[in-house]
């Protein structure tokens, strides 16, 4: 019996069920007041994608520029779920989101959430924080869910890889539908300019690049060298093997069925899409992503 399934006896996966029109289960909705009522700091940033978009990746980048230097010990004695708290998260046996993001002594915050755009709190808006988001294709973001899916017990049971495929396309997996997320946030940033849309395939094929993008919008002059350790470590392998940033804390999840961060590739998705799942996956593709200016590659 490994160390995390002896901590707590865990509660069994939760259900899905409609919440406003999005999927959702009840680790997500039960402090939903407090999430709505979450009083935002104008130097707050927020960490916004759909689950398994590089949340961790980019948080982490986020965390390195601002803290690299001043709070280093912080980065490597402390949990990257506690540093970076999941704003929606609630449960018996953690604190929850909203608390251990009000609790952040250090500034400014970084929070992440996984919330369509609909259902941000409305102080993010208010006080003008900046929003970054990323965005990763479908192909490849369904089968990182599926994974994780797979291995967290505070999901609910995915089934096997076709039926999952088909929930996803249908917006039956937890946050709802991809293709609203990814679209409504791409909307939103046309009239909010403190929005930072990222690709995971652009930072994939290009970090120094996209990282010049990011420090650009958030008004930060980092040095080469500064940039170079920062990329040397975000990079896969060493976040990976990086225990206050791989999760392996976690009770939740289960190590043996899949790692949290498990290949963080463009174009895995071959590995898993038959002949027929790719063809009827991208003629409903095609129906559901109507928007000609937000364009994804599912190959680089």
């Amino acid at each position: 019996m490994s160390d995390n399934s002896t901590k707590m006896e865990l509660p069994p996966r939760p259900e899905l069920f409609d919440f406003h029109g999005v999927s959702m289960t009840s680790y997500v909705t039960s402090t939903w007041e407090r999430v709505q009522n979450f009083k935002a700091r104008p130097d707050d940033i927020l960490m916004a994608t759909f689950p398994k978009a590089g949340t961790t990746w980019v948080s982490y980048i986020l965390e390195l520029l601002y803290f690299g230097h001043t709070h280093k010990e912080r980065l490597t004695s402390m949990p990257i779920s506690k540093r970076v708290p999941f704003l929606e998260a609630s449960d018996s046996y953690i604190d929850t989101g909203v608390d251990l993001a009000e609790n952040l002594s250090i500034s400014p915050r970084i929070i992440k959430t996984h919330l369509p755009v609909q259902f941000i709190p409305k102080s993010f808006w208010e006080q003008n924080c900046k929003i970054v988001y990323l965005a990763r294709n479908a192909k490849d973001n369904v089968v990182s869910y599926f994974h994780f899916d797979r291995m967290i017990t505070v999901e609910p049971d995915p089934g096997d890889w076709n039926s999952y495929l088909h929930k996803f396309m249908n917006g039956k997996v937890v946050f709802g539908s991809w293709y609203d997320h990814v679209s409504g946030w791409w909307k939103k940033k046309q009239t909010y300019s403190n929005l930072h849309y990222m690709f995971y395939e652009d930072i994939t094929e290009d970090d120094v690049r996209e990282l010049d993008k990011l420090c650009s919008f958030l008004s930060l002059s980092p040095s080469l060298e500064e940039k170079k350790q920062i990329l040397g470590e975000v990079h896969f392998d060493n976040m990976k093997n990086n225990d206050m940033a791989n999760y392996s804390t976690s009770p939740y999840m289960n190590f043996k069925i899949s790692p949290f961060m498990r290949k963080g590739k463009v174009g895995d998705w071959k590995n898993h899409f038959t002949v027929a799942q790719n063809e009827e996956f991208d003629e409903d593709y095609k129906r559901k992503m109507k928007d000609p200016t937000l364009h994804f590659r599912t190959e680089i």
